[in-house]
């Protein structure tokens, strides 16, 4: 597949595609463009027989810190036209699902931590690798908005509504081996290792035959996911409202205020 890519990158070898978030300078932040990168580069994996796996991985110490909020606070600038700013805020919900249907096995690499938007992407492919040392949170209720992208439908199918809420309400790191638990994660691997046990489940999934882990792997998503299109289409909505809020905006200031130094 040839296409221009300026924030992630792709490599591909016997019939599995590696896609990098590729901002390291800062922790893979999903920015508008990467964001925009990450769906085209979903679509058109899409359209590939000759995939089978798609794994998915940061440049650097960390998967990705989530959505770019400096550029987020644009969903709250009433001066943009309303259908401009309704699709600033989908962008996400649309990158999520372009992941979700991918018919090729998708298989998330998370080190250092998956924050916010990060750990929402996750969700939206089929497996997750978590390394030992690394954690994942879903901050977005601390900064006075909800989450979204989809993720709490897809958060509910995979852990219970109880384990939901308190992840999105609590804003709760959660370590490797308690993501593992509560089934939050599919896989551990050693710090540093991530990568390399995902690539191991692929070569896994490339030993079965190709039409059978396509038919099966959409017949799974077809039950799953009867129901989430209707529980986050208009959660770019919920975010435009909750972003323009007095608490919201309270939130955001202190969250990107510079920490004060101790007094030596």
């Amino acid at each position: 597949m040839t296409m221009p890519l300026t924030h992630t990158t792709l490599t591909e070898s016997a019939r599995v595609a590696e896609v990098r978030l590729n901002r390291p300078e800062a922790r893979n932040a999903m920015s508008q463009a990467l964001m925009q990168e990450l769906t085209t580069t979903a679509q058109a994996l899409a359209q590939r027989s000759d995939i089978d796996v798609v794994l998915l991985t940061g440049t650097g110490p960390c998967f990705t810190a989530g959505a770019d909020l400096k550029e987020g606070r644009a969903w709250a600038d009433d001066t943009q036209p309303l259908v401009a700013r309704r699709e600033r805020a989908a962008i996400g919900y649309r990158m999520c699902r372009a992941w979700e249907d991918l018919p090729q096995i998708s298989i998330v690499a998370i080190e250092g931590f998956a924050v916010g938007g990060g750990l929402a992407l996750s969700l939206a492919c089929d497996w997750r690798v978590l390394a030992e040392d690394a954690f994942v949170s879903l901050p977005e209720i601390a900064l006075g908005i909800p989450l979204t992208w989809g993720a709490i439908p897809r958060l509910v199918a995979l852990v219970g509504p109880a384990r939901a809420k308190r992840l999105t309400i609590l804003c709760e790191r959660v370590a490797a081996a308690d993501a593992l638990a509560m089934g939050l994660v599919d896989y551990t691997a050693p710090s540093g290792q991530a990568l390399a046990r995902a690539r191991q489940v692929a070569e896994q999934v490339l030993t079965m035959p190709a039409h059978a882990v396509r038919m099966s792997k959409e017949t799974a998503n077809a039950v799953a996911t009867a129901l989430h299109h209707l529980g986050g289409h208009m959660a770019h909505d919920q975010i435009m409202l909750a972003a323009a809020s007095a608490e919201a905006q309270t939130a955001r200031t202190h969250a990107f205020k510079p920490a004060v130094k101790p007094a030596l």
